[in-house]
């Protein structure tokens, strides 16, 4: 038995991308193993959030976490602001890190440059920057300025520390085994990276040296309208993505405007990502092999491939509406309220020994 800790952040509602890569192992998981699973309501502030719709988001993906299999009797179930610890231990963590760590970090540095262009200010700033401006910085081109307002100018602090509260949400809980996307894995790596420098510097191993756990299949479900991408809940297009509060007609239409590959086989491979993943997604709701469903569609053609795909989604998405609908949001309160008492209790033990182990008193 190992102690398993995962989580999601309340951003829009989940979609199948979330399910497969991640909450359909985590009830697997909670058979044999101590399993700890919340939602990161902190870490989805590095992106501004309406506060109706994240207390809302909030409930809803704590509905969805019970819907989809999520046991409160099996795994501690809660909200991450709901346990202090967690942005206690991410200061104390983020005395030790170094800074060009964080700016190593693949997925900061993909989301600032995917951060959306600047228009009116960098128009006004181009009008400003002038000859004048070399007189006190000279080794400084305009162009230069604006390339780094386009790529810092709009990140925020968390954003770039997000790594160092992920360190804290796994360390907290003396934490062995971490399932995480292939994307996620460099997150594991800092976080064991911060556990042995920290177990160094004082002397006495205070924290568990977490491993990474990659699930072989449905770890990285791409998006529907591009294949090169993760399936995203912050995609700018809801084509993207199934959720999985999505109607019976939303996926029916969305699998249809799905990107395939050129020619008319139902064949995947390396060399038909498009293909690839909507074989993937049909395999991993139908129980059916890929193999399987090439020869299923063998001389047919994406039509039919598709409407079979959105049947396989569709009655997967209705079962798990029905389970999603009947758990009232009083009853999801109460079962996070009792998750965030035993994560606390723990919690609370782990930070006073990191305290007594670096002189806090």
């Amino acid at each position: 038995m190992s102690r398993i800790l995962s989580a999601v952040q309340p951003t829009n509602n989940l979609h199948i991308g979330n399910y497969l890569g991640a909450i359909k192992q985590w009830v697997e998981l909670q058979e044999s193993n101590e399993t700890i699973f919340f939602i990161v309501d902190l870490h989805a502030l590095t992106v501004y959030q309406k506060p109706e719709l994240l207390r809302q988001n909030i409930l809803d993906v704590a509905r969805m976490y019970l819907a989809l299999g999520l046991n409160p009797n099996k795994s501690i179930i809660f909200v991450q602001s709901h346990v202090k610890e967690h942005a206690e231990l991410a200061w104390i963590l983020g005395t030790i890190v170094k800074m060009g760590e964080l700016e190593r970090m693949t997925q900061f540095k993909d989301k600032i440059e995917s951060l959306s262009e600047i228009t009116g200010q960098i128009k006004n700033l181009e009008m400003l920057i002038k000859d004048e401006t070399r007189i006190y910085l000279a080794p400084v081109t305009a162009q230069e300025i604006l390339d780094y307002i386009k790529k810092r100018g709009h990140s925020n602090v968390g954003l770039f520390t997000y790594p160092v509260l992920m360190a804290a949400d796994i360390l907290l809980y003396d934490t062995e085994r971490v399932p995480v996307g292939e994307d996620q894995k460099q997150h594991v790596e800092l976080t064991r990276d911060i556990a042995e420098r920290f177990n160094k510097l004082y002397g006495k191993v205070v924290f568990t040296v977490p491993e990474p756990m990659i699930s072989q299949s449905g770890a990285r479900v791409m998006g529907l309208d591009d294949p090169a991408k993760k399936m995203s809940k912050s995609a700018a297009s809801a084509y993207n993505y199934i959720s999985l509060l999505d109607d019976v007609a939303t996926v029916k239409k969305k699998i249809k405007k799905a990107v395939t590959d050129s020619g008319a086989e139902v064949l995947g491979g390396a060399s038909r990502p498009a293909l690839n993943n909507l074989l993937t997604i049909y395999s991993l709701f139908s129980d059916k092999s890929v193999t399987a469903l090439e020869k299923e569609f063998a001389g047919k053609g994406y039509v039919d491939f598709k409407n079979g795909l959105a049947d396989a989604l569709n009655a997967f998405l209705e079962a798990f509406q029905e389970k999603f609908h009947a758990i009232k949001e009083s009853e999801a309160r109460d079962i996070l309220a009792d998750g965030a008492a035993r994560a606390s209790t723990r919690s609370a033990l782990k930070m006073a020994q990191i305290k007594e182990a670096i002189g806090l008193i």
